[in-house]
């Protein structure tokens, strides 16, 4: 995978960093989510991926059939793909195992809800904005225990791509696993606003704390 790091300028050789894992939208690229954590390079291992797939103007991790309908067999590769990339990271950095953090919005929202699932507490948070989860993974992917598992939610209630229903429907499913939930609304279609922005941040500093 294509990916671009940022790390703190000072490195302490004793010590390991958490790491930020972020996935861009469809069409999108891996620079653009780096715009909205910046800051946040002076305590983590920040990697930004770039899909693996051509989606002119930029790229995607995946294809879809249908509304909410992602091609399965392309799915499957796009979730093997990244947690090999996870494994690589953790390996070839010095990066906090248990201190991992996926980031994503849209097609990356998509994808970080269901490593959450697929790699379960192997993941402390996530950050998921304006997504969905894929009915086959929800009925034929293996789910971990998510007890351990912080992650935040949040949905455009005026969302004109994803419906609003479907951040409720995430929001439900996790807190059914036992995960702990931070569900944020808000009144936006298919981005991101300051307001929710500043919200992100403020939980991801917080999940440092705890």
């Amino acid at each position: 995978m294509i990916y671009e790091l940022r790390r703190p300028e000072q490195l302490d050789p004793e010590k390991r960093y958490p790491a930020l894992f972020l996935m861009h939208g469809i069409g999108s690229n891996e620079q653009n989510m780096l715009q909205m954590v910046k800051g946040l390079e002076d305590e983590f291992f920040i990697f930004s991926i770039r899909g693996h797939l051509s989606q002119p103007p930029g790229y995607a991790y995946f294809t879809i059939q249908g509304y909410g309908k992602p091609h399965r067999e392309v799915f499957d590769e796009g979730i093997s793909r990244l947690t090999s990339f996870i494994d690589y990271a953790l390996e070839e950095y010095p990066v906090d195992a248990s201190r991992l953090f996926l980031f994503g919005f849209s097609q990356g929202a998509i994808l970080s809800m269901t490593l959450g699932l697929t790699l379960g507490d192997r993941i402390k948070g996530i950050v998921a904005l304006s997504g969905y989860i894929p009915a086959f993974v929800k009925e034929e992917y293996t789910i971990k225990p998510v007890d351990d598992l912080s992650i935040f939610i949040s949905h455009g209630e005026m969302d004109q791509v994803l419906p609003f229903d479907w951040g409720k429907a995430n929001n439900e499913y996790f807190r059914e696993l036992g995960a702990d939930v931070t569900f944020k609304t808000y009144q936006e279609g298919h981005t991101v606003s300051l307001k929710n922005h500043h919200d992100f941040i403020n939980w991801i500093f917080n999940q440092l704390e705890n």
